[in-house]
């Protein structure tokens, strides 16, 4: 046998896909039916908004050619190079999104002012996509169920009845996980883009002079011969993009290389060919295409095609659901967001949640968009204002990430920078100019929970401030704690508490009222990684402080939720501490009751207050670390904030 030639097991694994291939296939087939449905919607609406938007242009050759050049040119820098090339090498140990690249730009490194200034940025960045998150579901099924004033223009009365069902069904839907919706939508997405490649080839028959719009000289032509109308026109053009921040945001779900191979090989090649599809149509019958994307269609194909392109959109909202699933989840455990209720949906995927209050909110501010702005044409004044802004921010953070973490040269950073942001910026300045027509709504819900945000942080760091002025350090009490001091009993007792050297206010009002104490005492802390999962290897430190007490902090990463009994059940397997019983385990915690006055400084009284609304609010602590109800107990304590 050659020495070059592989031996026969290896022969047979290359001709019998393992599982480990199959997997990998399926994941791909999945992520596809999450990730690429906000983007390969654009063609519903996109090039039409051109040249029947706000500020539309004619639809002369010229023109067409110009605004088609866009469009290609777009797609081609900002998701093929910039996200799928660039920003996806930006992986926090394989997640993505804005909250994660702000962890790599290292904000730690920023000092006073400039580090809050950082940190507000990133996280202005994160709270624009709740306000996406509203209006894709929104603008997306309800372009797509417009199709009906094309294919049965008698139905136009049930447009907006019917684009609420569909929205109603979808968030209801979410609760079986990306990995349930996905598996479903996977083959749905094939199939759709399957169909709108054959469209715009069929279009390009009819005007193959069309393909001249790929020579950038025509873009260049169209925005110095229409002046600031043609720089509005950028404002639709950018709706062809929207998506792009989804698609890194979500990559933590199913990782990089599934989503650029999916781009490349068949999502791009598709989007291009129908819009070129859709520019030969005006350019065969200029003036005559109101629906650009349905004129496409043949007569018989008009029902076939407004249900596929309904059940697509569907598709479209779940990327940027999913991505606020998992930005809700970073929030809450970097302390940025009070703890939610956060239902893990795949046992093989960590990053397959699905959070309720999240996706009840999201439902009923689409729902209300729906019936406020009554058109997708209407809504794209306020569609795109929130993507361009957080293309911006992604940009500038990149850079940070570009110096900080892979040490690129200055002079470099600065220009691949320079280069996005001139096009950022340019999206974003037509995106503003819609600001009086609904663009001010995302920049709306951004602000409000940027200011959420940033009041539940500095509430709770003001709470720390006033638990520790008012607790007793460990070292003080241990002498309490030796032998014929107080009576200890069999057992574990687990206490939650913060890091910090105070003895926890539950084991101090334990030792009041009961005058006993546990033969083990474990006072835990459980510790936020900017990194998305810690392995359990190195997930454990513990100080061991005598008399049956141990001090443990248990680390997990931003996309890790925390378990207290599995962390103990762990630790007891590494031989950590010895002397565990695991079964007569009492786990205690606190439960303050904030009590917000004037005389006390730190925040304004009404932060005060909202704080402590969120605070009553919040998920018990008992559930977010999930805790056994029957083996755990609350001490509760007063505190003025």
């Amino acid at each position: 046998m050659s020495p070059t030639a592989p031996a026969p097991a290896d022969a047979a694994a290359e001709e019998r896909p393992g599982p480990e291939r199959s997997r990998r296939v399926a994941l791909a087939l999945t992520a596809l039916g999450v990730v690429y449905g906000d983007i390969g919607t654009s063609p519903l609406y996109a090039l039409r908004a051109c040249f029947h938007g706000d500020a539309p242009v004619a639809a002369s050759s010229a023109n067409v050619l110009g605004v088609l050049s866009l469009i290609f040119w777009a797609l081609a820098l900002i998701i093929s190079v910039k996200y799928l090339l660039l920003v996806m090498r930006a992986d926090n140990r394989g997640e993505g999104g804005i909250l994660a690249l702000l962890a790599l730009s290292d904000p730690d490194k920023a000092t006073g002012r400039r580090r809050v200034a950082l940190i507000l940025f990133g996280i202005f960045g994160a709270a624009l996509l709740y306000g996406d998150g509203m209006i894709t579901p929104a603008i997306s099924v309800l372009s797509a169920v417009e199709g009906l004033k094309v294919a049965a223009p008698q139905l136009q009365p049930l447009v907006i009845p019917l684009t609420i069902l569909v929205l109603l069904l979808l968030f209801m839907f979410q609760k079986r996980g990306t990995s349930g919706v996905g598996s479903v939508f996977g083959p749905v997405m094939v199939l759709w883009f399957a169909a709108i490649a054959v469209l715009g080839a069929r279009g390009i028959a009819e005007a193959p002079q069309v393909l001249q719009a790929l020579d950038p000289l025509h873009a260049l032509r169209f925005l110095r011969d229409n002046g600031l109308t043609g720089y509005l026109v950028l404002g639709a053009v950018f709706l062809a993009v929207t998506g792009g921040e989804a698609l890194y945001a979500d990559m933590g779900h199913f990782g990089a290389a599934p989503i650029r191979l999916g781009w490349f090989t068949l999502v791009l090649p598709a989007l291009l060919l129908n819009y070129f599809g859709q520019g030969a149509i005006i350019l065969s019958h200029p003036g005559e295409v109101p629906h650009p994307f349905y004129n496409l269609v043949p007569g018989w194909g008009g029902y076939p095609m407004v249900a596929l392109a309904t059940l697509v959109t569907v598709i479209a909202s779940q990327a940027v659901i999913s991505g606020a699933f998992s930005l809700t989840r970073q929030a809450v455990l970097l302390r940025y967001c009070p703890p939610m209720t956060i239902v893990q949906t795949s046992s093989e995927e960590i990053g397959q949640i699905y959070i309720p209050n999240v996706n009840w909110g999201l439902m009923i501010a689409t729902v209300l968009l729906v019936i406020v702005f009554g058109s997708s044409t209407n809504l794209t004044a306020a569609y795109g204002v929130a993507v361009s802004t957080t293309m911006v921010i992604t940009t500038v953070l990149v850079f940070l990430v570009a110096r900080r973490r892979w040490g690129w040269p200055l002079w470099l950073a600065v220009g691949v920078t320079a280069l996005f942001l001139v096009i950022d910026t340019g999206f974003l300045g037509a995106n503003l100019f819609k600001f009086g027509s609904g663009g001010w709504l995302p920049l709306l819900v951004g602000v409000v929970v940027l200011f959420l945000m940033a009041t539940w942080r500095r509430g709770r760091e003001l709470l720390s401030a006033r638990v520790h002025d008012r607790g007793a350090r460990l070292d003080v009490v241990m002498p309490d704690l030796a032998p014929g001091r107080i009576v200890r009993i069999p057992g574990t007792a687990v206490f939650l508490t913060r890091a910090g050297p105070d003895v926890p206010s539950a084991l101090m009002h334990h030792l009041k009222l009961n005058q006993v104490l546990h033969e083990t005492v474990i006072l835990l802390t459980t510790v936020t990684q900017e990194e998305p999962r810690v392995p359990a290897a190195r997930r454990f430190r513990v100080e061991h402080r005598g008399y049956g007490v141990h001090r443990l902090f248990v680390h997990y990463g931003f996309m890790q939720s925390p378990n207290v009994p599995v962390a103990i059940r762990l630790c007891q397997n590494f031989n950590l501490i010895d002397t565990i019983d695991a079964e007569n385990i009492a786990y205690y915690l606190s439960r303050a009751t904030l009590i917000p006055v004037k005389h006390l400084g730190g925040m304004a009284y009404f932060r005060k207050r909202l704080f402590a609304l969120l605070a009553r609010n919040a998920v018990r602590a008992g559930d977010f670390y999930q805790l056994p109800p029957g083996r755990s107990m609350e001490l509760g304590v007063q505190i003025e904030l």
